[in-house]
């Protein structure tokens, strides 16, 4: 395998690769997807914060208030920064699901062309998360919408034949993730966000298992709202991203009401904030801020492409070491062409939470189960799968341990 990175440099900076699990193992984390482990950078960016510089950001003139308010915004014009566009756009979320959320309700109570009301349709995809389908759905129950959707191939792909009839001219809001965090599929969004803009829909991309592992350019893309979370990006949890054209963010109505998102009020009476303010009522997360901003410097000074084909490198591996275990079976690419480095598989007829307990005595962590995704699950007829996901901080070994655990595990409830 080609080195792209110093791995045994980049553990000594996170912290919990001191940490022995059960048996003295070391651990070989392999559920990045659900989360990923924090870089000491980020732990103390946070605890800096906190020790030097906490206050209510923009509610005082105070020097420790202005000294918040200037790393707040400081953060904000980092994470612009990683994505190239501007500071503006950048609304601070506690996550991408409330992100999500955020946009499914603003549309709702939004006007004109971003309303979406009844008869209007709104179009997901079989491969998403549950945070990228529920309020999508709600918002069509409540609203009298009508949700629709495109089927998955077995593959991980994406079925486009029928196009035409799932993006028509009803279509307000076309809403699909940048890669399965089931199967590490990524789907071919050219057409679909093509077919979106051409009847006059927005676009809304789940960036979660895509922006902290490999380039993303939003102007190429051609996308018109992003979200994505920071503690999958190396920084802390409680803090998400919401990005958004500033001419669309400009029209929308705030999803939540309270201090700091408005310009005045009287007791009967509101006008809000200028864009980004106007949607983060409340006192934000400001140190998890501060924190996400340093994760995403730390993936910045790496590499994003570095990054990528390191983890695409162990992917191929770990690919190839599973087709040669007998029993076992890879679920979804089965080639590294139009896939990240997410893998799901199953052993015979063994139930994937009984092949996690195994691996774990081998330090292996790994994702067991549905993964937030039933509809996608179901539609291949599994009770769940076993996933692991590789990061900036795996290496060769780690796809060795990781390969021997899931034989044990096959010989385990083999012999029973």
């Amino acid at each position: 395998m080609n080195s792209f990175l110093d791995v045994d440099s980049i553990k000594a900076d996170f912290p919990i690769f001191q940490q022995k699990m059960r048996g003295g193992k070391s651990l070989v984390f392999l559920d990045s997807a659900a989360t990923s482990q924090k870089p000491t950078s980020v732990l103390d960016a946070e605890r800096e914060f906190y020790s030097t510089q906490n206050a209510a950001v923009h509610r005082g003139s105070y020097f420790l208030a202005e000294e918040a308010s200037a790393a707040f915004e400081g953060a904000r014009t980092k994470v612009a920064g990683f994505l190239g566009v501007s500071d503006t756009e950048i609304i601070f979320t506690k996550s991408a699901t409330e992100g999500l959320n955020a946009l499914a309700v603003s549309f709702e109570r939004t006007a004109g062309d971003l309303h979406v009301g009844p008869g209007d349709e709104i179009v997901v995809s079989e491969l998403e998360h549950h945070a990228n389908l529920l309020p999508w759905q709600q918002l069509a129950k409540r609203t009298g919408a009508v949700l629709k959707w495109f089927e998955s191939n077995s593959d991980g792909s994406l079925d486009l034949s029928a196009i035409d009839s799932v993006i028509t001219d009803r279509c307000k809001v076309v809403a699909i993730t940048h890669q399965s965090n089931v199967l590490g599929s990524i789907p071919d969004l050219v057409p679909i966000i093509s077919a979106a803009h051409a009847v006059g829909a927005v676009f809304v991309l789940d960036g979660c298992q895509s922006i902290p592992h490999h380039p993303v350019n939003l102007e190429e893309l051609d996308v018109d709202f992003l979200v994505f979370s920071g503690h999958k990006a190396l920084g802390p949890t409680g803090i998400g991203v919401l990005w958004g054209r500033y001419s669309l963010l400009e029209q929308m109505e705030p999803f939540l009401y309270g201090g700091s998102m408005l310009e005045s009020a009287s007791m009967t009476e509101a006008t809000w904030a200028p864009v980004p303010k106007r949607f983060e009522a409340g006192v934000p997360n400001m140190a998890q801020a501060v924190g996400m901003a340093a994760g995403l410097q730390y993936l910045h000074d790496i590499g994003l492409e570095k990054i990528h084909a390191h983890e695409m490198a162990l992917t191929e591996l770990a690919l190839t070491g599973l087709k040669e275990i007998s029993g076992v079976t890879v679920i979804g690419p089965q080639t590294l062409n139009d896939r990240g480095s997410v893998l799901s598989f199953t052993i015979d007829d063994l139930h994937p939470h009984d092949i996690g307990q195994v691996m774990d005595q081998f330090g292996v962590a790994v994702r067991t189960g549905h993964h937030c995704a039933w509809p996608l699950i179901r539609k291949l007829g599994l009770l769940g799968t076993t996933r692991a996901s590789f990061y900036l901080y795996n290496d060769v070994n780690d796809v060795d341990v990781f390969l021997e655990s899931v034989t044990a595990a096959r010989d385990y409830f083999r012999k029973k």
